[in-house]
């Protein structure tokens, strides 16, 4: 008896390729990729045409922050923690003009900020935090004595009217070796 050898049916692959490239397409849809997001600083507008005059602004009406490498803070010449550094500027942008080594008027008062180009990144966002974190407090302090509510209840009116009052001058400069103590 002559037996018939049978033979293995193919498998279709030509639908094959679809189904990968639908997997492919589900699996990048869904997947989430994380971004860095950085750091988010207000920049002035871009102007094209070059200044014509500069503007000199008083010593008095500048507090320079200045970070080295080994992450110290020397304040208007004075070694600080991160710590002190918001009610050093806090007393510096309320002076009105009392002391006169601090600012004129909080108009008038401006942040200079220069960090090492080996500060630690830790240190340069604290430093930051704490500069942002001294102007919120003295609006949130004015904002309660003139309208009697915290700075983030106020209209928009009342608000650009704290910020006027109180702008957030801070002067970021390019970093640089400053020196190893």
């Amino acid at each position: 008896m002559a037996r018939k050898s049978r033979e293995t049916p193919e498998i279709n692959a030509g639908s094959m390729a679809d189904i990968a490239f639908l997997l492919l397409i589900f699996f990048l849809v869904t997947t989430t990729m994380d971004s860095d997001s950085g750091i988010s600083i207000k920049l002035p507008p871009w102007e094209d045409k070059p200044q014509e005059n500069e503007t000199k602004y008083k010593a008095r009406n500048v507090l320079e922050v200045l970070v080295n490498s080994n992450n110290q803070l020397l304040v208007e010449g004075e070694l600080l923690k991160v710590n002190q550094l918001r009610d050093k500027t806090k007393k510096f942008i309320t002076n009105y003009g009392a002391d006169e080594n601090l600012s004129v008027s909080p108009d008038k008062a401006i942040v200079s900020l220069k960090n090492d180009r080996a500060t630690s990144y830790k240190t340069y966002i604290d430093v930051q935090n704490e500069l942002k974190a001294a102007y919120r407090e003295v609006r949130e302090a004015y904002s309660l004595s003139k309208y009697g509510r915290k700075y983030d209840q106020l209209n928009p009116t009342q608000e650009e009217e704290v910020q006027n009052k109180f702008p957030q001058k801070i002067s970021e400069a390019e970093p640089e070796t400053i020196g190893k103590e």
